[in-house]
């Protein structure tokens, strides 16, 4: 999980001075000094972490926090603004071309991910702005890389621009800027050759292209679990090529989050979009508040709310809520609404969003085992259609014959029937009970 290890620092750090009435100059110097050494253990470049510490520290001891009601919630404020400063302030967008197409070249090192970015920022840019991207395979060097954005265009059903291996890399970006515009492509995304290490060919070729095309944005693709290396190659290729933004790959894998913490500083370049896993949907726009909200078990209310968004059909859901008011609901339903939230991301990561779940109890730390997702779809699965929609037609050997088909026992199904049974009723008590007071209880979700 993405910064894992210096969310339980820094919270732990914290949470001595959060309940604190009054906040001494002493209470200060020991809380920074904790976050100072949770920081360079997350490998956060070292004059980063000290002007962060010394920044912290003056406003932390300053007239915003004495003068404050609660002065313990006041250090914690200053911290969260200062991390999302450090990490740049706000969300940057990116950069649109007076007239289409918007150029996009991405530059970085073989390994970083960068052909996969390629495409999964061609996904997001369709998805969720509904625009037409043209994939350029500008890495001449390797057939491989050619082969594998060829193979992303036809998952993505998206045009790839491609000429093999024998033309000159300068020319392919143009040619494929001149077929953008005359397929009415909204943008050109250029897929350009990596190395192992930085040489002086790599670069004057990158230098080649960015003078002739001219584009819109560079985005450097760094390996986030490389730490110090990602900032250190940030720092080079920025000096060679002037980059406009940073992806930051395998960002879900991050649980120091150095190179997150550094590179905007370091460069005073920012990070644009991350990575937060394999699938071609898992790229997300980089918002600095978020992140800094959830390294300090704040939550992120508001990505959760987008991934919701993203996955929920709006009749869907009004039906849903009918379901649940003339308890219709049924197992299909609950299937089909346990395949959303999966949709959503690992649940483990989902729970990190929900403010305040670190301290709830059995959230804290919470291992969600995916198999047991897995095993209450076979269950339901196995099932007859009948038996989904009207579960109390279950006998002995119905559910002897389920357990059998899902590989699972007859206690497995009896729990998750009890469950879904209890479910159902306190959605009917929810829904049909708005705005009054309900019976004190609860349910455990199937999965939970």
């Amino acid at each position: 999980m993405a910064f894992e290890g210096l969310a339980d620092r820094l919270q732990n750090s914290i949470q001595k001075i959060k309940g604190k009435g009054k906040v001494t100059e002493a209470d200060v110097k020991e809380m920074t000094r904790e976050v100072r050494l949770a920081l360079l253990e997350a490998d956060v470049n070292f004059k980063v972490v000290k002007d962060f510490v010394k920044r912290v520290k003056e406003r932390a001891v300053g007239q915003e926090v004495m003068q404050s009601l609660t002065p313990g919630q006041q250090v914690i404020k200053v911290v969260k603004e200062e991390l999302t400063d450090l990490m740049g302030g706000e969300q940057s967008k990116i950069a649109v071309a007076n007239r289409p197409p918007t150029v996009i070249m991405m530059v970085g090192l073989q390994g970083a991910g960068k052909t996969t970015t390629t495409g999964k920022l061609a996904n997001h840019l369709r998805k969720e702005h509904n625009k037409s991207p043209l994939l350029v395979a500008a890495d001449v060097y390797r057939p491989a890389a050619i082969n594998q954005l060829e193979t992303l265009g036809n998952q993505l059903s998206m045009p790839v621009f491609s000429k093999g291996t024998e033309a000159n890399p300068v020319d392919i970006a143009q040619e494929a800027i001149q077929q953008a515009k005359e397929n009415h492509n909204d943008y050109v995304i250029i897929d350009t050759a990596g190395r192992l290490h930085v040489d002086e060919h790599l670069m004057d070729e990158l230098q080649q292209i960015r003078s002739t095309v001219n584009p819109n944005e560079t985005f450097l693709v760094v390996d986030a679990m490389t730490g110090q290396d990602a900032v250190n190659v940030a720092e080079t290729f920025n000096e060679q090529l002037d980059v406009t933004g940073v992806v930051l790959t395998k960002l879900d894998g991050d649980t120091r989050g150095g190179a997150a913490l550094s590179i905007k500083a370091v460069t005073e370049k920012p990070i644009k979009f991350a990575g937060m896993g394999e699938k071609l949907d898992q790229l997300e726009p980089f918002h600095p508040e978020r992140m800094a909200q959830r390294i300090l078990g704040m939550g992120d209310v508001l990505t959760l709310i987008e991934k919701a968004q993203a996955e929920v059909d709006e009749d869907q859901a009004k039906e849903l809520e009918q379901k649940m008011k003339d308890a219709s609901f049924t197992l299909d339903d609950f299937l089909e609404q346990m395949g959303q939230v999966r949709n959503m991301g690992p649940l483990d990561e989902l729970i990190g969003m929900i403010p305040g779940a670190d301290k709830m109890k059995g959230l804290k730390n919470a291992q969600i085992d995916e198999n047991q997702l897995n095993h209450i779809e076979a269950i339901i699965q196995s099932m007859t259609k009948k038996e989904r929609e009207d579960p109390s037609i279950m006998n002995a050997s119905r559910k002897k014959r389920i357990a059998k088909g899902s590989g699972r026992n007859v206690s497995e199904v009896n729990r998750l029937l009890k469950q879904f049974s209890d479910m159902k009723k306190m959605m009917k008590q929810m829904t049909n009970q708005k705005g009054k007071k309900g019976k004190k209880g609860g349910f455990n979700l199937p999965f939970m």
